[in-house]
């Protein structure tokens, strides 16, 4: 005979049946690393207890952990190529001088490779952490943008007033803490281990952009979706943060740049002060050419002058000559 089980006790097993099939159904018609992303924060919810939108965290902070090794390592490489610069605007400035000829720059580019070996870095470099944050960025957007869409139970996962993780921020309270979040780390971390490189200036003024126009772009999301968005800004400007620490730097091996490098500081590829010595110079070699010119026109003028004098001479020679034949003629 079954034992006798009471409806309060089978109330909480059926609640998690529905909530296990609506995930697994979400999950199907994704891609397997989302599908293992969604079934991740879905065994945390089952595991902790804790509402969607606190397991959605929760996922960020383990996965973006997760990662924290290989976004040392970029920045590792990323201080190399920095240190690098200087060795680079001399090979640059050796082929100039040669006159960008086919043996020099083919000389130059092989003792480029060579540093970049000896440094262990390439030009692409910097790009390495838009490798490492964009899968991680787009697998948590369409994992979370699948869940919100086709589980019910995130209508009310949420807090405060965010209680309806399917439905836009309708106060814009959540879009806006996005933008300012990725702001101020873009402000603080983004140009760590790239001082001195106009790459990183570039990168940090499209960065800026994107973080003013995140909030039109991103007004109708759904709420979920900065559950993950907020979190990883703050994970990425703490761990800057603490990276700045020269402690910190050093436990890790991150290479010191120094903070005024001003004989290796970057050119522009045009600039009104590097036009303006050009000028100079440019003015100053007619005036250097001055003495040798004014030399050569006195040289002319005395050696005319020698001339005229000499046929002075020779006419008052001649003269002279006539006037005695006269006298003798005369007598």
């Amino acid at each position: 005979m079954l034992p006798h089980v009471s409806s309060a006790e089978l109330r909480p097993l059926i609640l998690q049946v529905p909530a296990v099939n609506e995930v697994a159904i979400a999950a199907a018609d994704s891609f397997l690393p989302v599908q293992a992303l969604q079934h991740f924060i879905d065994g945390l919810h089952s595991f902790t207890g804790l509402n969607w939108w606190a397991c959605i965290a929760l996922t960020t902070l383990l996965i973006r952990g997760a990662t924290l090794p290989l976004l040392i390592n970029q920045l590792k490489a990323t201080a190399k190529l920095t240190l690098l610069r200087p060795r680079m605007e001399e090979l640059k400035q050796q082929m100039q001088d040669k006159g960008m000829e086919p043996m020099a720059v083919a000389e130059g580019q092989q003792q480029m490779q060579k540093l970049f070996k000896e440094y262990g870095v390439s030009p692409f470099t910097p790009l390495k952490g838009l490798f490492i944050q964009g899968p991680v960025f787009f697998g948590f957007f369409l994992a979370i943008s699948n869940m919100a869409e086709k589980v019910p139970s995130f209508k009310g996962g949420g807090a405060y007033w965010f209680v309806d993780l399917t439905t836009p921020d309708t106060l814009y309270i959540l879009p806006v803490l996005t933008a300012l979040t990725f702001l101020v780390t873009v402000e603080c971390n983004m140009q760590d281990g790239l001082q001195g490189n106009p790459v990183g200036r570039t990168m940090k003024n499209v960065s800026r952009g994107l973080a003013v126009f995140t909030v039109p772009l991103t007004m109708s999301f759904p709420k979920a979706i900065f559950c993950y968005w907020v979190t990883s800004n703050l994970f990425s400007l703490t761990y800057g943060l603490v990276l700045k620490s020269p402690g910190v730097k050093k436990f890790l091996g991150i290479p010191e740049i120094p903070l005024a490098q001003p004989t290796t500081a970057p050119q522009p590829a045009f600039s009104a002060f590097s036009a303006l010595q050009r000028s100079t110079v440019v003015k100053q070699e007619p005036t250097a050419m001055l003495p040798e010119s004014v030399k050569r026109s006195d040289q002319t003028t005395s050696s005319s002058s020698v001339i005229s004098q000499r046929l002075r001479s020779l006419e008052k020679q001649v003269k002279g000559r006539k006037k005695n034949k006269k006298r003798e003629s005369e007598l």
